[in-house]
């Protein structure tokens, strides 16, 4: 998600990745330093001046997984206030439902996609379990926003 610009809102848009045998989510892996706490989040990032939400999923997609996505519908919006690394954060996050124009990627346990430089891993994971385990998955609400697809 990159560092919250201290005291402004950020627009940011999330892929909701379901994968069609099992409903599981593609998602990634964070690490809040300060509360020593795993947890997960969808794939996506921020909107930039004069950007659709639409356009700049697409920009996200293809920066961060290099592959084709289609963008089904918008599932929603949510409001994030949060606390990472001791720092508070605000956003807003408009949530679209995307599918893989190749559905040979469904079949690949990880993949692997690019935040900045740095080489990451996404997984899929059944949110469900998640929290089963006591394993936050951000933002709240996300979740919610599954049961109408």
């Amino acid at each position: 998600m990159g560092m919250a610009i201290k005291d402004k809102i950020r627009t940011v848009v999330l892929a909701a990745i379901l994968r069609p045998t099992d409903r599981a989510l593609l998602v990634s892996r964070g690490y809040d330093p300060s509360k020593l706490q795993i947890f997960y989040r969808p794939l996506g990032g921020g909107v930039e001046f004069g950007e659709s939400s639409r356009q700049a999923l697409q920009r996200e997609m293809t920066e961060e997984l290099g592959v084709a996505i289609r963008l089904v519908r918008k599932l929603g919006t949510l409001e994030s206030i949060f606390v990472y690394d001791g720092a508070r954060g605000h956003e807003i996050v408009i949530v679209w439902q995307v599918e893989f124009e190749d559905p040979a990627l469904y079949l690949e346990e990880t993949l692997m996609y690019c935040e900045g430089d740095k080489q990451e891993v996404a997984q899929w994971v059944q949110p469900m379990s998640l929290k089963a385990q006591g394993i936050p998955f951000y933002p709240d609400g996300f979740v919610e926003l599954l049961q109408g697809i």
